[in-house]
């Protein structure tokens, strides 16, 4: 497949120490396919995760010796060039297309003037969903989409119109935590779109609970004013649920035992809910587990058809230039992003 003419050296970011969260702004060659599955993407816009920067410290495993080290999981932008072959020609990619995907953190990552992405990663930005929304849309999308339908109880089908799905789910409740957070936002809109029949969501403050409702919450738990295991303990055959999904950790994870029904699921992107058990409780789970997101073209490809037709959007907290990289990171890492950071890394 032909190719658009290509720089031979690109800007990027290297992170040049897995024991530092420094940056440092370098020239590279340009990325070269070397799988039959990838694709060379040109990138728009892109976003820090927090805590990205310590992963190769917490999770050695996961990382090879010598790798390159560029940050940012998830990223927007234009196909310029595919591998030659079969698979490439098969799928449902070409050049020019504006795709977004999430890669797997080994991966080198996305905040790079080029990049590569795997065809299983990839899905087609929604023609009517912007560059800066479509940059902070697959990590945390992905992240709510497999929490309550991969690992939860809901049935996704249900989203796409399936009667038998949609009446399974409204009899199902669900609760999530940090529902005004960027993952927690799309899991209310995603249970809302799925029908569940109760969605308790948990956030602080009369402004977040006024979100989280015209999100679809159907109840909010204001953990300013009321721990969840007390707003529980008031009517507990009321008010437990099926399912939590937990985005904070910490105390709140371990309150969320007390809210999920006997039987029930209870999973966090966070920590081990096993490790954060009370004491003080005694009910067992059908499933009490900590996930990490996993890389889905398809699954994305389905979270955008939904995003193009207006029914979900992401939370954006800023937009910063590609030379502003540190203040991007650093912001997140301080905890003092109200939604996502979006790294602009070329005009558009």
């Amino acid at each position: 497949m032909e190719s658009l003419p290509l720089p031979s050296t690109v800007k990027v970011v290297h992170q040049p120490d897995a024991q530092s969260p420094r940056l440092v702004l370098e020239r590279a060659p340009l990325p070269t396919i070397s799988r039959p599955d990838e694709c060379l993407v040109r990138v728009y816009t892109t976003s820090p995760c927090p805590g990205e920067l310590h992963w190769e410290v917490w999770f050695p495993s996961l990382f090879a010796p010598g790798r390159e080290r560029v940050p940012c999981t998830e990223a927007a932008g234009v196909v310029v060039k595919m591998a030659d072959g079969d698979e490439a020609r098969a799928s449902r990619f070409k050049v020019g297309d504006d795709v977004f995907f999430r890669l797997e953190p080994s991966q080198t990552g996305n905040l790079r003037e080029y990049t590569l992405a795997r065809l299983s990663q990839v899905a087609h930005k929604p023609k009517s969903v912007g560059w800066v929304e479509a940059g902070a849309t697959p990590l945390s999308a992905l992240t709510a989409w497999q929490g309550l339908f991969r690992h939860g109880i809901l049935d996704e089908r249900a989203v796409f119109g399936d009667d038998a799905a949609r009446r399974k789910n409204a009899n199902l409740g669900v609760l999530v935590t940090g529902a005004s957070g960027v993952v927690g936002g799309w899991a209310v809109q995603f249970a809302a779109l799925a029908g569940a029949g109760r969605i308790v969501a948990v956030a602080g403050g009369a402004a977040a609970g006024d979100r989280v409702r015209e999100l679809g919450a159907t109840e909010v738990v204001d953990y300013k004013e009321q721990r969840v295991s007390d707003w529980v303990a008031v009517s507990p055959s009321e008010r437990e649920v099926d399912a939590a999904l937990d985005c904070v950790g910490g105390p709140t994870l371990a309150s969320c035992w007390s809210a999920v029904k006997e039987g029930g699921v209870l999973h966090s992107v966070t920590g081990d809910p096993q490790q954060s058990k009370p004491a003080s409780v005694a009910k067992q789970l059908a499933e009490a587990s900590w996930f990490l997101v996993e890389p889905d073209g398809a699954q994305l490809e389905a979270i955008a058809g939904l995003q193009g037709e207006g029914k979900c959007t992401a939370k954006v907290d800023s937009v910063v230039d590609f030379e502003h990289f540190q203040e991007a990171f650093d912001k997140v890492e301080r905890r003092e992003a109200n939604g996502k950071v979006v790294i602009r890394v070329c005009s558009f």
